[in-house]
């Protein structure tokens, strides 16, 4: 795409947009753009931590005075007025201050639809960086902001809209899509000369590895054995879960199998994997997201939190040709791998503001429809009044395990974002999904905009 297309009726206009969760990880990839870019504007950030917010941007080399905490309405409106970035505690101060759009990121589910269903009432646009909240609310936040001209997406730069904006283009080409994922977030790497795998900061022996190498024959029992070499390490994550939900709910594809599959594999075998049985892969059905953990020497590239799609090939010898050219196309002609090996987070996120603010259209997810659930098994007895805490860095339910299911299969289970932080109303034995009639709702926004704004099920 000619992205300066974008650009051609901007003219002086200066896009503002309201960042939350301004301190976290994702907002500094995007605050540290923002300098570079002419046409935007940050006019107000929010976060628990309003002096860490300023520490940041004393990081990220802003002038000083640029900004100022405030802690009322009055204090905000007066730093507007002055042209300085009101920092505020307190998500309720965002109207207090111009803007054209929330860049919602704090990544807590109640308080994240708060935020965004308060931005759509005043007339403002979203980008939905907290994937919490959109797994489970994102078609019904959609709904209302299409009821009022308004534009609700996720946001460019994260690896839900990488890959729902990958397997749009693959569609518009006609290309069928077998099968769209992403890597998990970190690789693992292996060193031919130690027999060890490093994945983050940790590391375990890996006997035998290197013999499986190459995937052989039987595609399915190499697959089995690299798990269980690699037993030691973490094979899955609740995020990635989240992050297809996102994208089945928008593309209408659905998850490969409940707990998706992780298999260990390189880059080159993606084609060869993520197809049909019948063709030597893994998959029982076509039409799916999946996610897998990417297996590379130390002197290879990385997936980086990259995406892919699997697309069926129609004309052999076209993609002979492009097989020639350096593209992945699996070993018996019928199936290639297109990929991003890459999610550069809010460095990109400015298209999606523009997009939103200056054409009225979503840059990702536009959808109105559910297509899959994200549920939680109980990973051991719980009792009723008992809360199903979620935290960590990953925001995980404590004791329970994501799936994600197609949304006929989910009926009468509770989202795992609505059941996070919630107390239970009856007793969930160990290995049951956790229904939705088990949990205290009352008084959850998340599930009035359910209820609400009912999206029509496929």
């Amino acid at each position: 795409m000619n992205y300066e297309i974008l650009f051609r009726d901007l003219g002086d206009r200066r896009i503002r947009f309201a960042l939350t969760g301004a301190k976290g990880g994702f907002s500094r990839t995007l605050l540290g753009q923002v300098p570079a870019i002419p046409w935007l504007e940050a006019t107000v950030l929010c976060d628990l931590d309003p002096e860490g917010v300023l520490a940041l941007l004393r990081e990220l080399r802003l002038p000083s005075g640029a900004a100022v905490i405030c802690e009322d309405a009055e204090a905000a409106r007066s730093a507007a007025a002055a042209g300085r970035i009101a920092v505020v505690r307190d998500h309720a101060l965002l109207a207090e201050v111009p803007h054209d759009i929330v860049v919602e990121a704090t990544g807590q589910p109640e308080t994240g639809a708060r935020i965004a269903l308060n931005a759509i009432e005043r007339g403002a646009h979203v980008a939905m960086v907290s994937k919490e909240v959109d797994s489970v609310v994102g078609p019904h936040l959609n709904r209302l902001a299409a009821d009022r001209g308004l534009v609700y997406t996720t946001a460019d730069g994260d690896q839900p809209a990488n890959l729902i904006g990958l397997v749009t283009w693959a569609r518009l080409l006609g290309l069928e899509v077998v099968a769209a994922g992403k890597s998990s977030e970190y690789d693992f790497v292996f060193d031919p000369a130690t027999g060890r795998v490093t994945w983050t900061d940790r590391q375990c022996d890996a006997p035998g590895l290197a013999d499986l190498w190459s995937l052989g024959e039987d595609v399915a029992a190499t697959l089995s054995r690299r798990s269980e070499v690699l037993a030691a390490l973490p094979q899955s994550a609740t995020p990635d879960y989240c992050e297809m939900n996102v994208v089945a709910n928008s593309t209408g594809l659905i998850p490969s199998r409940d707990a998706l599959n992780y298999p260990f594999c390189r880059i080159t075998e993606l084609a060869d994997i993520f197809v049909p049985r019948e063709n030597g892969g893994l998959l029982d059905r076509t039409g799916v997201v999946d996610v897998f953990n990417l297996l590379r020497r130390p002197d290879e590239m990385s997936f980086g939190g990259g995406v892919f799609v699997i697309v069926r090939c129609i004309d052999a010898a076209t993609w002979e040709l492009l097989r020639g050219k350096g593209h992945v196309v699996s070993r018996d002609g019928r199936h290639a791998c297109i990929f991003l090996p890459y999610h550069l987070m809010g460095v990109e996120t400015p298209l999606s503001l523009l997009s939103a603010v200056l054409h009225g259209r979503a840059s990702g997810s536009d959808t109105q429809r559910v297509h899959a659930v994200m549920v939680a098994r109980a990973d051991r007895d719980f009792r009723a009044g008992e809360v199903l805490h979620m935290g960590g860095h990953h925001h995980v339910m404590e004791d329970c395990t994501a799936l994600l299911l197609p949304v006929k299969e989910a009926a009468g289970l509770a989202p795992f974002y609505l059941a996070a932080n919630k107390p239970l109303r009856a007793d969930v034995p160990r290995g049951s999904l956790i229904a939705e009639e088990a949990v205290d709702l009352d008084g959850s926004l998340l599930q009035a905009l359910r209820r609400d704004t009912l999206v029509p099920a496929v």
